[in-house]
Parts: structure tokens; C-alpha cells; sequence
């Protein structure tokens, strides 16, 4: 039995960032993720894609913001179940919980906090006949290291951002890169969408709307695709094939928790910490829903902190938390390591 005081389920950002913050309350954190490392979807699906809107980053990968959180939290000893999915909660007597993992690895703790991003997900996929039999061939629904398209001729297929911004990043990588849309409108940022009209021009992406992919062609691996537009067919060779048209997010066991759902996401009380419906389990993130929601990281971060004074105060009833700035306190990890401003040196005026 893993025993902590704030279990976190899900360690993309948001659960690692509750880390620090709870370590500055002196509270111990687990984190369970089904993915075999930390980081969520900045690990797993874009850790070369670049973040814009991180205070205090003007730009930072994704893969580089995971490293800086662990490191961040590396002081208050974090401990991590990974490769495994959070199956089943049970309330004890005394108001804590048990989580078991899909593994049989149990975990107890006095608070949980769901952390889980958009929960399980699965890239949507585009209705093409034989499209499964070129998967990991040639055709792909992610892409975690760009240096694959490296020199090579590169199709995607989408109008959001992530098609976007793929479509600017591999411009620089790919010999050809070919972005189809089935509109004449994108639904990505408008800058996004306006460098590739001026990579258009620059003759660096070929941009081909409205249209869509209908068919694939190869033998054993992705050789070609069928593009669909005003009624006619052409036939465009390539090396890889991408379809970016989003995720299909899945709370998978958690929505049977007995927790109040709206629209696949957890509905918590944000006018005070993120609480459930359930004393005791929080839910912090993309995997939550309030009035105004916003899904960006630097609110998961937000909503992390208040979460982590609502624990503090669960783990130690009656206990007052006297809130003390960092560059006052300084920071005491629990590996014994001391971190704090220099003091000023007082000196008498002679």
C-alpha cells in the first residue's frame, strides 16, 4: 500500500506543478498516470511543439516545460505509478480513499486530486477505407519527435491549430509539406493561420482547400493520397501522412466514480478550491468544468495552488497555514536541500 497525503491522478503539468505547491505546505504527493512517463500530452503527444503562454517563457517546448516542473517538485520527492490507470476509488471510515490501478497497485491518502488532462484519449480519425492498414506505416496521428519528417514529403490533414502549427514547424524540416483542409476557413489562431498563407507565397507549404483526403495508396507503407476537390481527384505522393483533427476525450473509470460530469469533464465548485462533489477529491485542470472555464495550463496551475490550501487544511484540521512569500522563507525540500534569497548585509554608517 502506497500511502501519501495528496494522491494526484494524471501527471501531465498541472499534477506536476501540484507538487511544488504542496511541498511548500510540507505535503507529501504520488502521482498515477496510464502513460509510461510524466508529462501528459506535452510529453506524449507535441514535446517539440513550442508553448507561447507560460509566464515568464516567451517560448518553451513542451517537452522542455515537463523537465522544469520535475525538476521544480524534484525537492519534495515526488512519488510516481506509472504505465498504469486509476481503476477504482473506495471511501474509508475516516474520510480518506483507496485508488487501485488497473495493476492491483493500491494507493491511500486523505485527498485526491484529478488531475487527468482530458482524461483517456484517442486521436479522431478521418473516414478513409484501408486507413488502419497504413497506421505506424506511414501514417500518423501524432508527432512526437519532428526529426522523423526530416527531409521527407509530408501530408497533414486538419483546420485547427494543431494542423497549423505542424504545418509551420515541419516547413523548416520536410523537403515538402501539404496541408489540406476541407474549408477555405481555418479554426486555428489567426497569426497561425496568416504564416501560412505567407509560407503559401514563399512556395514552402502547398495549401489545398477546400478539399479532402479520400483514399490511400502504398504497398506495405504510405506511398500516396487520393485528394478530393470540386468533384475531381489528383494523386499526391508522399512519405507520411498525418491527419490532425483532434482528440476524442474519454474520463474512462473515473466517470464512474460517482462525481458530478458535464460535458466529459468534472464539474468542481471554482468559486473557492476545486472541490468535487465528493469531499476530499479535487479535480484540477483540463479534466474540469465551471462557469467561464478556461482549458489552459496556466489555469491548471492556478487552480493547483487554492486546491493544495484546501488539503492543507483537510490533512491538518485546525492548524492555521500563515501564507509567507517564497523570497521570505525561502524553500525547505524534503531531500534536506535549502534554497532562500541572500540576506542583505547591515552595516553601520560610520
Amino acid at each position: 500500500m502506497i500511502k501519501t497525503d495528496i494522491l494526484i491522478i494524471g501527471a501531465g503539468p498541472t499534477g506536476l506543478f501540484t507538487v511544488f505547491e504542496a511541498g511548500l505546505l510540507k505535503l507529501k504527493c504520488h502521482l498515477i498516470d496510464a502513460l509510461p512517463q510524466p508529462g501528459g500530452q506535452c510529453s506524449e503527444i507535441y514535446p517539440k511543439k513550442p508553448i507561447y503562454d507560460i509566464p515568464g517563457f516567451p517560448e518553451v517546448l513542451a517537452g522542455d516545460l515537463t523537465k522544469n516542473l520535475l525538476e521544480q517538485g524534484k525537492q519534495f520527492e515526488p512519488g510516481f505509478t506509472l504505465g498504469e490507470r486509476a481503476e477504482t476509488i473506495e471511501k474509508q471510515d475516516d474520510g480518506s480513499f483507496i485508488v487501485t490501478t488497473n495493476k492491483g497497485t493500491k494507493h491511500h491518502a486523505p485527498v485526491v486530486a484529478i488531475a487527468g488532462g482530458l482524461g483517456s484519449f484517442e486521436p479522431r480519425k478521418p473516414a478513409i477505407e484501408g486507413l488502419a492498414d497504413y497506421e505506424d506505416k506511414g501514417v500518423e496521428y501524432m508527432i512526437k519527435d519532428p526529426e522523423v519528417y526530416r527531409n521527407k514529403r509530408v501530408v497533414i490533414s486538419g483546420g485547427g491549430d494543431s494542423a497549423l502549427d505542424w504545418s509551420i514547424f515541419l516547413a523548416d524540416v520536410a523537403s515538402e509539406v501539404t496541408l489540406i483542409h476541407r474549408r477555405n476557413e481555418f479554426r486555428g489562431a489567426l497569426d497561425s493561420v496568416e504564416k501560412v498563407g505567407e509560407l503559401k507565397l514563399l512556395g514552402k507549404i502547398n495549401l489545398i482547400t477546400p478539399a479532402e483526403v479520400t483514399g490511400l495508396h502504398g504497398d506495405g507503407k504510405i506511398e500516396a493520397v487520393t485528394v478530393t476537390k470540386d468533384g475531381e481527384e489528383s494523386r499526391i505522393e508522399t512519405d507520411h501522412f498525418i491527419p490532425l483533427f483532434g482528440l476524442s476525450p474519454k474520463l474512462g473509470p473515473i466517470g464512474d466514480w460517482g462525481l458530478e460530469i458535464e460535458k466529459n469533464a468534472i464539474k468542481v465548485d471554482n468559486s473557492r478550491n476545486y472541490q468535487t462533489n465528493i469531499e476530499g477529491i479535487f479535480a484540477i485542470g483540463d479534466v474540469n468544468t465551471y462557469p467561464e472555464k478556461l482549458k489552459l495550463i496556466l489555469c491548471g496551475f492556478h487552480e493547483a495552488t487554492l486546491m493544495c490550501q484546501a488539503a492543507y487544511r483537510i490533512i491538518n484540521p485546525g492548524k492555521k497555514y500563515v501564507l509567507k512569500y517564497t523570497t521570505v522563507s525561502g524553500i525547505d525540500g524534503f531531500d534536506g536541500s535549502r534554497k532562500e534569497a541572500p540576506k542583505a548585509v547591515v552595516q553601520a554608517i560610520q
